[in-house]
């Protein structure tokens, strides 16, 4: 595993489109290994891959309470539906300092 390096705005990198994900192996693993090290060590609770200039559709993120880790990954993530609900959250991004 490696802390990759985040980038920030407004670093043109980060509007390339994604492409999905066609290959699932030891590179993609490594990369949400990656990834999650790279997140936890910023610190943050998500992470995109191209905020670490990876142009796939990749997420992670742990979505645990407290000091429980919920590990997330999402490979080719899509919305399907949505809520008429809302949430106030605090928002943050490892992209925006």
């Amino acid at each position: 595993m490696a802390i990759r390096e985040i980038l920030e705005v407004p670093d043109p990198r980060l509007k390339v489109v994604s492409e999905p994900v066609t290959e699932f192996d030891d590179e993609l693993r490594t990369l949400v290994s990656d990834m999650f090290e790279t997140m936890y060590d910023a610190p943050g609770i998500g992470l995109a891959a191209p905020q670490v200039n990876v142009g796939q559709r990749v997420i992670v993120m742990d979505c645990g309470k407290d000091d429980e880790r919920e590990l997330i990954k999402m490979i080719n993530p899509e919305i399907i539906c949505k809520s008429d609900s809302l949430s106030l959250l605090e928002e943050g991004c490892l992209s925006i300092p």
